[in-house]
C-alpha cells in the first residue's frame, strides 16, 4: 500500500470517498451513544441516520476494487489465491484483532474496574469464537456486545466474501467471469429476499452488494460502459441521486427487495462515476487522500475514541459549564480529532509494518 506500485495503480477519487463514508458512520454512532448516556444529541435527520448505508457503500467499493484486482490478474493469468489471501490477511487482521482484544478487555475488565455498569449477556468463549472466526455480524445481532465490538460486523462480511469469491473466480475461466458474477448476483439476490432465508437478512449477509461492485468494475474493464460517458448529464444525475439518498428519505420504502436493488445499482454506478466518469475532475487534496488511506483505522477505532469522549463529557456535563449546543459541538470535534489521531498513529506505527509485507505478495 505504501509501494510505488500501489500508488500508481490507485484510483485517487476513491480515497476521499472512504473517509466520507467513515465520517458518516461516526456521525451515525455519536447520537446513539449520547442519547443512551443522557447527553444532548443532534435531532434525528437523514444524514445522521445513514451509517448502515455508508457501510453498504463500503461493501460495494470493496467488491469493485477486489474483483477488479482479481479480474485483471486472471486476464494476465497471474492470479494466486495464496498471494491474494496473504494480502488480505496482512491488511485486515492486525487492526481487526487489536480491536477484538481491546474490545473484550474493555467490556470484561476495564468497565468493571471503573465501576461503569455494563451487562455482558454472553459467554466469553462464545464471543471470542464468533469474532476470531469472522462471524462478528452474528455476534452483533445475537448479543449487542457493545459498540467497540459491534463495529466489527462489517469486517466479518468482507472476510466471508473474500473466502467465497477467490476460489470461485480461481476456477472460473477468465472469459466467463462476468457471466458467472451476474448469475451469482441474481441468484443470491433472489435467495436473500425469500421468506425462508430470513437468517441471511437477520445477520446482514449482503454479499450481493459486493458482487454488484465487481460487475461494474468488469464492465468498465471490458469497455461496456462507454455509453454512460457519452452524456455529461449521466454522472451528474447519479451524483445528485446519491446525495439525495443520504440526505433525504426519498429512497426509503417498505419493500426490502426494492430498496436493496436501488442501493446496489446506485452505489455501483456512483463509484464508477468517481473512478472513471468524473468529467475529468480528480480530487488531489493530499489531506483528503491521506484521510482516505487511513480510513480503515478511522472506521475501526472511532468507537473507542467516542467512548472516551463521552466519558469525559459526562464528567464535564455534571459541572453544567456548557449549554447543549456547545456540548454537541465539542463531542463531534473531539471525537473526530481523537479518531483521526488514533488512526494516524495506527497507520504509521502499526499497520505500516504489515503493509510493507503485503507489497511482497502482489501478483
Amino acid at each position: 500500500m505504501n509501494s510505488k506500485y500501489s500508488i500508481l495503480n490507485r484510483l485517487p477519487n476513491l480515497d476521499p470517498l472512504r473517509f466520507l463514508l467513515a465520517s458518516l458512520v461516526i456521525c451515525f454512532h455519536i447520537p446513539q451513544l449520547c442519547k443512551n448516556q443522557g447527553l444532548p444529541y443532534v435531532p434525528d435527520v437523514p444524514i445522521f441516520n445513514r451509517g448502515t448505508e455508508a457501510v453498504y457503500m463500503f461493501f460495494v467499493l470493496s467488491g469493485f476494487l477486489i474483483i477488479r484486482l482479481i479480474y485483471k490478474a486472471k486476464q494476465k493469468e497471474v492470479f494466486s489465491i495464496r498471494k491474494f489471501y496473504m494480502r488480505r490477511i496482512l491488511r485486515i487482521f492486525p487492526l481487526y484483532f487489536f480491536v477484538v482484544i481491546f474490545g473484550f478487555t474493555f467490556y470484561w475488565l476495564m468497565l468493571p474496574l471503573l465501576n461503569i455498569p455494563f451487562e455482558n449477556n454472553y459467554e466469553l468463549s462464545e464471543g471470542l469464537a464468533l469474532t476470531i472466526f469472522f462471524l462478528p455480524n452474528v455476534f452483533e445481532k445475537l448479543y449487542h456486545p457493545g459498540g467497540i465490538l459491534e463495529v466489527l460486523w462489517s469486517i466479518g462480511i468482507e472476510e466471508q466474501f473474500y473466502l467465497l469469491i477467490a476460489p470461485i473466480l480461481f476456477i472460473t475461466s477468465k472469459h466467463k467471469i462476468l457471466k458467472v458474477l451476474v448469475l451469482l448476483t441474481a441468484v443470491y439476490f433472489v435467495i436473500f429476499h425469500l421468506d425462508s432465508a430470513h437468517m441471511l437478512r437477520q445477520y446482514n449477509f449482503v454479499y450481493f452488494l459486493l458482487f454488484s461492485g465487481g460487475i461494474v468494475a468488469i464492465l468498465e474493464e471490458q469497455g461496456k460502459l462507454q455509453l454512460l460517458k457519452k452524456f455529461r448529464s449521466v454522472p451528474i444525475i447519479i451524483v445528485i441521486a446519491t446525495i439525495a439518498y443520504f440526505t433525504t428519505d426519498i429512497f426509503v420504502c417498505d419493500s426490502a427487495i426494492l430498496r436493496n436493488g436501488i442501493t446496489m445499482v446506485l452505489f455501483a454506478l456512483f463509484i464508477h462515476v468517481l473512478a472513471y466518469n468524473n468529467l475529468g475532475k480528480t480530487i488531489r487534496n493530499r489531506l483528503l487522500i491521506y484521510l482516505g488511506q487511513i480510513s480503515y483505522g478511522i472506521y475501526l477505532l472511532h468507537v473507542i475514541a467516542l467512548n472516551a469522549v463521552v466519558y469525559i463529557m459526562l464528567k464535564i456535563d455534571q459541572l453544567e459549564i456548557f449549554n447543549d449546543t456547545i456540548t454537541i459541538l465539542l463531542i463531534y470535534i473531539l471525537t473526530f480529532a481523537l479518531t483521526i489521531g488514533l488512526a494516524h498513529l495506527s497507520y504509521n506505527y502499526f499497520e505500516t509494518y504489515f503493509l510493507k509485507l503485503k507489497s511482497k505478495f502482489r501478483a
